[in-house]
């Protein structure tokens, strides 16, 4: 079932809950087992869910109604797939323009200002990497100011030192300066998204028990894993499901 995107409307009591600028409503998308996969846009998580692909976890908390031709419902901000979706593990996020400047906010790191680009806070002609460490979201102005000298020749500092992002998914980077607080407590590392508590788990049938992972029994006595691998896209079948 789909909502003909030209009937479509949003009303909220709240006005200043609407995206500022015409920018598109998001809304977190979760995983059966309620693990973060990415946001999607308001309509196309509408669409999941209408078509029973997903089902609602949290609802806007402004209370803004969607109102179609045949149909009104409240306003999704957090949705979960009625289906497991498998995710390949990657060991390292990904450094990508995009999620650098969503790890930044989109804020200069020497001046705070809006960032336009990207700058290497050791220029790769002094031997510099291309690794999160050392990179940064910078504006044109600074970058130029910079050029291919080091911070400490300059007299700068860095507010906060480059790290690699932290998350329970790459997609997600920067998903913390996205508006809805609901969606903290999925985001936050080693937080109730990975691990639900009762009142979001609709059945503990959810969860695979160790009776059924063979692997369980065999890891009691080996030594604890370093740290769990970060997530990468979703694999060609699962894009194709829920985009069917």
């Amino acid at each position: 079932m789909g909502v003909p995107g030209d009937t479509l409307e949003l009303w909220s009591p709240d006005k200043g809950s609407a995206p500022a600028g015409g920018a598109v409503r998001r809304v977190l998308l979760l995983n059966v087992t309620f693990e973060p996969l990415t946001t999607v846009g308001l309509r196309r998580a509408v669409c999941l869910v209408l078509g029973g692909k997903a089902e609602v976890v949290h609802h806007d908390a402004a209370g803004a109604v969607l109102h179609a031709a045949s149909v009104a419902l409240q306003t999704p901000s957090v949705i979960r797939l009625s289906r497991y979706v498998r995710i390949p593990y990657r060991n390292r996020v990904p450094l990508t323009r995009a999620a650098l400047m969503r790890r930044d906010n989109y804020k200069c790191a020497y001046c705070g200002g809006r960032a336009e680009t990207i700058d290497h806070v050791i220029p790769r002609s002094r031997s510099g990497q291309h690794v999160w460490e050392n990179c940064v979201a910078s504006c044109t102005i600074c970058n130029h100011r910079k050029a291919d000298r080091l911070l400490s020749e300059l007299g700068w500092t860095l507010a906060v030192p480059p790290v690699v992002p932290r998350g329970a998914h790459w997609r997600l980077v920067g998903a913390q300066y996205d508006g809805d607080p609901q969606w903290a407590a999925y985001l936050r590392e080693s937080s109730a998204a990975l691990r639900p508590s009762a009142a979001l788990r609709p059945s503990a049938a959810l969860r695979p028990s160790a009776a059924l992972r063979p692997s369980a029994v065999r890891r009691v006595s080996s030594p604890p894993r370093s740290k769990c691998p970060r997530r990468v896209p979703l694999t060609a079948p699962a894009r194709r499901w829920l985009g069917s």
